[in-house]
């Protein structure tokens, strides 16, 4: 009775086990021998390579590491966290990127000067404030951007190159930079009095949508003369009032 039935099932049409399919199976789940070996072969000869299943996986990490930590994160903190090298990690990150710069995508990754950050994109503004208080926005007067150009060409610069540049106080506009948080202190000058040495932070970098100061226009020396020019207009008004 039981070589009948192997028998029937041997002939019986449309019941014949199909070996290749499931030879094909055993590759893709890595259970057969052939595929754990071949497996093995191109983790040992390309270390950098990662699958498309790795490579979603690893971009939803970064992406939730991100969305977590809210501040920019350093490129070399990334890549340990999700275990991966500085190369692919970037890689990744660049992919991810590419991913939420489309249209239907609210969220923006911004690249920091080698750090990276989850951002909204600005042109949701109108309809975040309804939910959200009204963030503090820096207002930037002449005079303050002026200052602000000054210190992101000449950085690390202290505040009497600044008044040198300009040829008046810049205490106001330096005060409100900090205030923003559009400038930092960087260190001290090693000359008699320790100057604070000023730059920009990466607020700066996010607010003018650039991934590092480098990125920044030069200067024509015509520009540098217009800043001691309204420096000029602006000491002659102080002294009318």
């Amino acid at each position: 009775m039981a070589d009948n039935n192997v028998e029937d099932r041997k002939t019986e049409p449309g019941t014949e086990p199909n070996v290749a399919a499931d030879a094909a199976c055993d590759a893709d789940s890595g259970t057969g021998s052939t595929g754990t070996a071949e497996s093995g072969t191109d983790q040992k000869t390309d270390g950098l390579r990662l699958t498309e299943t790795e490579d979603t996986t690893l971009e939803g990490a970064l992406e939730a590491l991100l969305f977590a930590m809210g501040d920019s994160v350093e490129l070399s903190r990334l890549a340990s966290a999700v275990g991966r090298t500085p190369s692919q990690t970037e890689k990744a990150l660049r992919s991810l990127q590419e991913r939420l710069n489309r249209p239907e995508s609210g969220i923006q990754l911004l690249d920091l000067d080698n750090s990276w950050q989850l951002s909204t994109k600005k042109q949701y503004y109108g309809q975040l404030i309804t939910l959200a208080r009204h963030p503090k926005k820096p207002r930037l007067t002449d005079v303050i951007l002026e200052t602000l150009s000054i210190i992101a060409y000449k950085q690390p610069v202290t505040k009497a190159q600044i008044e040198q540049i300009r040829g008046v106080s810049s205490e106001h506009a330096v005060n409100k930079l900090l205030e923003y948080d559009l400038v930092q202190e960087l260190g001290r000058l090693n000359v008699p009095g320790r100057p604070i040495l000023l730059g920009t932070t990466e607020k700066f970098l996010r607010y003018f949508g650039v991934e590092s100061t480098d990125q920044l226009p030069e200067l024509s020396p015509g520009q540098i003369a217009d800043f001691k020019a309204e420096a000029e207009a602006e000491a002659d008004v102080r002294v009318d009032i």
